[in-house]
């Protein structure tokens, strides 16, 4: 078995194999017509459950073939122009290639002596983000797993500084719009089930700030403390970006910590056209951004970064055998003293490939592609009597849904939509998101592929009418 270990002696094998797995995918991708095959969990569970994992088959030709039955075939693919759907983001070729490098070599960025360059390249993209930000000489931060982490090392350090024993005061402030990982951070970390405060969003779904104002000054009222308020740039439904600079107002005047989720809007960092519409950000004591969202990097690649370093020190421990705190002394920089994470992935490669080949202004370029293309899907859609869609794009995000010109029942409109987007993945012609506006169902474009064309988001808008029509007209069917 020891010829199936990476090291001196195995390093040609290693080439032919990896080398084989390259081709099949980059085959794959090459020949794929469609963002999926429309498989059935029904179909696709048997064969997998009919392997037995106790009984290898001894080579990876051999695995590679049956991982094309059991997985490249019916992958979904995020390339593909028609994958509409969530935010998972085309990557970069310099990612994938650093993908490469960094699980052969398998670093672990949690001390300096498993990592060494590793630690320094982590720190120098940390730099690099928080000057793209603006938070000044004095900011830090460290990779994380996804925007959901992010956001939870960011509302545990604004925790303790609000320097309060008495967990149930303390409030979170955040839109009505916000992503989910607020309210699970906070029962994460030990918040009342009413730590949430939801804030009421204006028409373009943006924090409406004097309503965020009267509910602080309410906190203030009831005794309560204000901890944190997190304000979104690019929120997961909308891409809306709530009013940073009179949120920081605010957060100021109330003493409260200012988070800003950027995990999507951070493609803005890079923008050559958009980046005013991060204004305000470089106000925040926290922001998370999610390369693997718009910076077109594999997942995972994210980061939480604050504007005092010295903030960090609440998600710090000391071990012995790891990171001893005599190492702080002796100036060895151990990026687990940053991280809820212990052993983790050298993520940060993928981007400092990116940025070394294509640099920050290339991946601007892609994102301002996929931000202009969204303004053309929402022409549109807005001209398209065919479809109702709720707001202007900020960012790449278009939420619209369709409404029959002869139905007027809101319940049969919703079944029409859902049951469109249901027929259109299980086509594989096209995948499409879904979300609530209200209490009704709509349907999301989320637009993060430069190779997607206005044409196709034509084509899709038609294979959606298409299936609700057929929907409704069944549906008529059966009640005649």
């Amino acid at each position: 078995m020891r010829s199936h270990l990476l090291n001196d002696t195995t390093a040609e094998q290693y080439r032919r194999s990896v080398t084989d797995g390259v081709e099949r995918v980059a085959a794959k991708i090459a020949t794929t017509e469609r963002p999926f095959t429309g498989v059935t969990v029904d179909a696709l569970a048997p064969a997998i459950d009919a392997i037995d994992l106790d009984k290898p088959l001894h080579d990876t030709a051999a695995v590679l073939d049956e991982l094309e039955d059991v997985y490249l075939r019916d992958a979904i693919y995020f390339h593909h122009p028609r994958y509409l759907a969530h935010l998972n983001c085309p990557v970069v070729i310099p990612a994938v290639l650093g993908e490469a490098v960094l699980s052969a070599v398998n670093s672990s960025l949690d001390t300096w002596d498993q990592s060494a360059g590793g630690t320094l390249i982590e720190r120098k993209l940390i730099d690099w983000t928080n000057e793209r930000i603006g938070l000044g000489p004095a900011a830090d931060g460290v990779f994380t797993s996804g925007g959901t982490q992010s956001n939870l090392q960011a509302l545990l350090l604004a925790r303790e500084e609000a320097k309060t024993d008495t967990l149930a005061k303390l409030r979170i402030f955040s839109s009505e719009v916000s992503h989910f990982s607020v309210k699970k951070s906070a029962k994460l970390l030990g918040l009342g089930q009413d730590a949430v405060v939801s804030i009421p969003v204006d028409h373009d779904k943006r924090m409406q700030t004097v309503a965020l104002a009267r509910e602080l000054e309410r906190c203030k009222q009831d005794g309560l403390v204000p901890m944190a308020v997190v304000a979104t740039a690019g929120t997961t439904d909308f891409g809306s970006i709530d009013p940073l600079p009179e949120i920081a107002e605010l957060c100021e005047q109330f003493g409260t910590w200012m988070h800003v989720d950027a995990a999507y809007g951070c493609g803005l960092l890079a923008s050559l056209k958009h980046r005013d519409r991060l204004n305000g950000i470089e106000r925040a004591d926290s922001v998370t951004v999610d390369y693997h969202k718009s910076f077109f990097q594999p997942v995972s690649s994210s980061a939480v970064l604050v504007r005092d370093a010295a903030t960090l020190r609440h998600a710090t421990y000391h071990a012995e055998y790891l990171n001893p705190r005599r190492m702080v002394e002796e100036r060895i920089p151990n990026q687990v003293d940053k991280s809820l994470q212990t052993t983790r992935r050298f993520d940060a490669l993928k981007l400092w490939m990116t940025l070394r080949t294509m640099g920050a202004d290339g991946i601007g370029q892609l994102f301002d592609e996929v931000c202009e293309l969204a303004r053309e899907g929402w022409k549109l859609l807005a001209a398209d009597p065919r479809f109702d869609v709720v707001v202007e794009p900020s960012l790449s995000t278009l939420v619209f849904r369709y409404i029959p010109a002869a139905v007027t029942d809101p319940a049969e409109i919703d079944r029409a939509n859902l049951y469109a987007r249901k027929a259109l993945f299980a086509s594989g012609d096209a995948i499409v998101a879904g979300t609530k506006v209200g209490a009704r169902h709509y349907l999301k474009f989320t637009l993060l592929n430069p190779e997607t064309q206005a044409s196709d988001i034509a084509a899709v808008l038609d294979l959606i009418a298409g299936h609700a029509e057929q929907y409704l007209g069944e549906s008529l069917d059966r009640a005649s």
